[in-house]
């Protein structure tokens, strides 16, 4: 019962960092028009959000391991809150994506440490596989979800509302964590690996910056190419400082195994393929089509409804036959929603587009997580939980850039599609990489 309750408490805390991944994607319109943005201003609004996330989701599970989790947990609710208050009220694009910046503290403070925290309180293998399918399904259902819900709120009260609908929850998830949340610390925390971090955030960023900025300064203009440099300059110097330190943010000897970089891999591409699916629908439905945005967010309700029934089911068969089979499901049907998307008219073949995308969402996030925990000793569950996180928000940040990169350029959005289904290919062949049964994998040693 009690791990249970905790659950509870950490999947309403991971459903707040998944849903702000995605509830503004269809406000964005209403933003723009609101506050005068363009399409590359307004991509900032969300990619703020997701790239602050990528960039410190590793170091705040280390701190977590170290400090401990329920009291990172307690400050990540409160950061978050406070980014979300200044969104709400923000005046100009500037506050805006500041709020967001701040948002993306908070929220790296839950996501792996919420993980965490469950591995910590479940422990017999097979009833964290079942608990991991039920976070999974809770992560999935809310980026799902978040074009239905922001769709309900922009359309209705304003864009700015959805924001507040944070607060309320903040406050209530905050006292439940105070009676139901036991404090724990890894036995052997690492160090904080300061240098590799500041590298992380120069990587993930500039990558992301340079596809938003790459349309409209154009690819070969002279500040995309001192990007480039910075790019190359931030990956060789990363992989460098992670090889020589004895503690390292992410050491790389761990994508040497397969089913750990299928795992990684899969978590990107994934996310890439939400992300684009729910950006080029938005600005297509509303500026096209002429949408409102209530309206444009219901025609992903498909999506979140799959996401939803699907997660759980997929946990299910992680804990009896292993992640190889749900991935399979994921990447072809996230290819098949790909496919559909590209070819639709606005009728069924629009919405079996979205059921088959949130088919691949809701299948694919248990075996991930749970392969990617797996394959680390129990005391590094923040670091497992980080990587994954990790990788998903990278996902997000440049799905976000490369869709927004098209409709500010004004490229068909048959390229984006075609993408989703490309990424669908990716995840299903990185099945081929994962393991065959429902048996935790060896430990990979770690230095």
């Amino acid at each position: 019962m009690r791990g249970t309750r905790t659950l509870a408490v950490c999947a309403v805390s991971i459903f707040l960092v998944g849903l702000d991944t995605t509830i503004v994607n269809v406000a964005l319109p209403s933003i723009g028009r609101d506050l005068g943005l363009a399409v590359a201003d307004l991509e900032w609004t969300v990619d703020a959000y997701t790239l602050v996330l990528a960039g410190l989701l590793i170091s705040s599970g280390a701190l977590a391991d170290r400090v401990g989790r329920r009291r990172v947990f307690r400050l990540g609710l409160v950061i978050f809150g406070a980014g979300s208050l200044a969104c709400a009220l923000a005046p100009s694009l500037g506050v805006l994506v500041a709020g967001r910046v701040v948002q993306g503290v908070g929220g790296s403070m839950l996501s792996p440490v919420a993980l965490a925290i469950v591995v910590s309180v479940i422990t017999d293998p097979r009833e964290r596989a079942r608990a991991i399918g039920v976070w999974a399904a809770v992560f999935g259902l809310s980026m799902a979800a978040g074009p239905v819900l922001g769709g309900a709120l922009a359309g209705g009260l304003g864009w700015r509302t959805v924001f507040w609908v944070n607060l309320p929850v903040i406050a209530i998830v905050l006292a439940l964590t105070v009676k139901y949340v036991p404090e724990s610390r890894a036995p052997r925390p690492r160090r904080l690996d300061l240098p590799g971090q500041a590298l992380l955030i120069v990587l993930v960023g500039t990558t992301v910056a340079v596809l938003i900025e790459g349309p409209r300064l154009g690819w070969g203009s002279p500040l995309l190419l001192l990007g480039y440099a910075l790019l190359v300059a931030a990956a060789v110097g990363f992989a460098r400082v992670e090889r020589r330190r004895a503690e390292p943010l992410i050491d790389l000897a761990l994508f040497r195994r397969a089913p750990f970089t299928a795992a990684v891999g899969s978590a990107v591409a994934v996310f890439v393929a939400l992300n684009v699916t729910l950006l080029l629908g938005t600005f297509h439905l509303q500026q096209a089509r002429g949408f409102s945005p209530l309206q444009a967010g219901l025609v992903t309700l498909p999506m979140a409804l799959a996401a939803t029934v699907c997660a759980p089911l997929s946990g299910h068969l992680v804990g009896l036959a292993g992640p190889r089979l749900p991935l399979r499901v994921a990447g072809v049907s996230t290819a098949i929603g790909g496919l559909l998307l590209a070819g639709f008219d606005g009728g069924a073949g629009l919405l079996a587009g979205y059921l088959f995308a949130g088919i691949g969402v809701g299948f694919a996030n248990a075996p991930i997580t749970n392969t990617a925990v797996s394959g680390l000793p129990p005391e590094r569950a923040g670091v497992a939980g980080g990587i994954t996180s990790t990788a998903r928000q990278l996902g997000a940040a440049l799905g976000i850039a490369l869709a927004g990169g098209i409709v500010a350029g004004g490229g068909p959005d048959g390229a984006g599609w075609a993408l989703v289904a490309v990424c669908g290919v990716v995840v299903l062949a990185a099945a081929q990489a994962s393991p065959v049964s429902a048996r935790r994998p060896t430990a990979v040693p770690v230095r």
